[in-house]
């Protein structure tokens, strides 16, 4: 059921030519899915979900989308983030039937469930992981993790 971002990149290779520059060490770490696959209510409080929307793989703003998570997995992954992706409409997954999305959108959504933002257009990591790190479960992380780090 788990899928890693290179996995996907295969899929999208003609689109993703610069796949080639990308830290395939850390991209083996990002985990991706099909958002048929999977139910959001598993994922509380376990994970942070970006959920990527499109009606076609050759959606540009998909493409661009792609190349902007493979910009900086580890951000990503240092959140406890996992990107899922839909871009078949006609399926008609409990994810697209819950988020209603027309053509592109890039979904936040936190541990608690909660949707923190929706985007009709790509985001670049480093704006996902500001909006990350303003949410009360990511800053008692960061608390906890300093506390680590200093004993």
């Amino acid at each position: 059921m788990k899928f890693i971002l290179i996995l996907a990149m295969a899929l999208f290779n003609p689109v993703l030519a610069s796949a080639d520059e990308i830290n395939r060490k850390l991209i083996n770490q990002l985990q991706l899915f099909g958002s048929e696959k999977l139910n959001l209510q598993d994922l509380i409080l376990i994970k942070r979900v970006v959920l990527v929307f499109a009606d076609s793989p050759q959606d540009p703003n998909f493409i661009r989308q792609i190349k902007l998570l493979n910009e900086r997995p580890d951000a990503l992954i240092n959140r406890d983030v996992v990107v899922l992706i839909d871009t078949d409409p006609l399926k008609k997954s409990d994810i697209r039937k819950q988020l209603r999305p027309r053509g592109f959108m890039l979904v936040l959504i936190g541990k608690d469930g909660t949707i923190a933002l929706r985007k009709s257009s790509p985001w670049n990591v480093r704006e996902i992981s500001r909006s990350i790190d303003k949410m009360p479960l990511r800053k008692q992380e960061i608390k906890i993790n300093l506390k680590l780090i200093n004993q």
